[in-house]
């Protein structure tokens, strides 16, 4: 069991003790000297990670547009006009671009200092969600705060406030991370208060991502293989009963089990079933960009949680592969520079940016899982793509968090200062 565990960690990038004699980063073909001064291009920032999440921003603009553009025929959406959704979407993506450059001018050690404040603050806004006139309700759900024409979703910040607090967290506990009581059990107890103020919005599938990201940060920060198993266990045990005691929430996994028969396919199954549909019209090469018929009022949030059954209409199978080989390129990259920042001795850098690859990468898989068929059907949107404000906003500052701690090591690793 131990040597399994020590792999995944190898893997994902976290290695300790000597093995980090040397720096595993490459920064082009210049060797500088020790009086030399850095290029720009060397010392900024990992351009190749701004150019993929740029291209991923890009294209879920475009498929929001083809996704949303008929909804207004629709009597549902009547008020709307054909390019609300586009409008809103190009000014929350403006939003989010301020934002995360805000983000990257701030250093990685506030982000640290700060942790355990914006932690609180991300319980305060879950329970405010609560509050009635205060947290609004859509289908059924309370789970934004109305800012004027805007609407937030403190699940979104509660994800990051959450990654950075258990990286702060590890770090801190580092000398008793062999000890269940003294170095998990108060993590675990954390988590615990978020997914309940969560359960009660409900936002099932925001837990399961918190969950995964308090788990993968204690895995690569080190706990034993035993406690980390046992977590699991915990875990899954406690997902199941939740399932297990809610009726809606078992209709949906046997729907998923069978989305086609007569009983599930205009019920609980009814989206599986035209996601299905949709991914299957795209056959190899697609429709062509506009030329869907599922976004036609036949598959419900075609612009949010199944934007990629809408790629696959359009653009077939090998479109739906470039957004596999996105997101696969955008996690293991983060991996990366998250064991650039380890070796370097910074080890909360380290676990944020690995923290922040585990999200992205989770959540997507789950994404896209749902669409495809393999997994029961969630309310999680595809990152930095699908629509959604507050989603945006809270991703780009992540990432750009990820080019911060970038920036840094690059600084050190040539011997400036941070």
């Amino acid at each position: 069991m131990s040597t399994l565990l020590a792999s995944l960690r190898g893997w994902f990038g976290l290695l300790a003790g000597p093995a980090l004699d040397v720096l595993p980063v490459r920064l082009g073909t210049t060797r500088l000297a020790a009086t030399g001064s850095a290029p720009t291009r060397v010392l900024g920032f990992d351009q190749a990670l701004v150019w993929v999440t740029v291209a991923l921003l890009a294209w879920g603009l475009v498929m929001v547009y083809s996704a949303s553009i008929a909804m207004p025929e629709n009597p549902r959406f009547a008020k709307y006009t054909h390019s609300y959704f586009l409008l809103r979407h190009l000014m929350w993506l403006a939003l989010s671009f301020v934002a995360a450059l805000l983000a990257f001018q701030v250093p990685v050690a506030t982000w640290e200092k700060a942790a355990p404040m914006l932690f609180v603050a991300s319980l305060i806004l879950l329970g405010a969600v609560l509050i009635p006139y205060i947290g609004k309700v859509v289908y059924g759900a309370r789970r934004w705060i109305a800012i004027g024409p805007l609407g937030f979703q403190p699940s979104e910040l509660a994800k990051f406030t959450v990654l950075l607090y258990a990286a702060d967290y590890m770090v801190r506990k580092m000398e008793v991370k062999e000890r269940f009581f003294r170095a998990v059990l108060p993590m675990g107890a954390a988590v615990a208060v978020v997914g309940i103020l969560l359960l009660l919005e409900p936002d099932m599938g925001a837990f399961m991502v918190i969950a995964v990201i308090a788990m993968g940060i204690l895995f690569l920060g080190g706990v034993n293989a035993r406690m980390f198993f046992l977590i699991a266990t915990v875990l899954m045990v406690a997902f199941a009963l939740m399932i297990a005691t809610s009726e809606w929430r078992r209709e949906r996994i046997f729907a998923y089990l069978d989305p086609w028969s007569e009983k599930n396919a205009l019920a609980k199954g009814y989206q599986l079933t035209h996601s299905l549909i949709a991914i299957g019209r795209g056959e190899i090469f697609g429709v062509g960009l506009g030329g869907s018929v599922e976004k036609l009022h036949w598959l419900p949030e075609a612009h949010t949680d199944f934007l990629l059954a809408v790629i696959g209409e359009e653009f077939g199978l090998v479109g739906v592969i470039c957004v596999i080989g996105l997101f696969l390129w955008l996690t293991r990259r983060m991996m990366h520079i998250g064991r650039q920042a380890i070796a370097l001795d910074r080890v909360f850098a380290g676990l944020v940016a690995q923290g922040v690859g585990i999200w992205m990468g989770f959540q997507a898989f789950i994404n896209m899982g749902v669409n495809l068929g393999a997994l029961p059907t969630k309310g999680l949107t595809l990152p930095l793509m699908s629509y959604g404000g507050s989603a945006i906003l809270v991703n780009l500052v992540a990432l750009a968090v990820v080019l911060r701690i970038d920036h840094e090591n690059r600084l050190l690793m040539h011997g400036g200062r941070v």
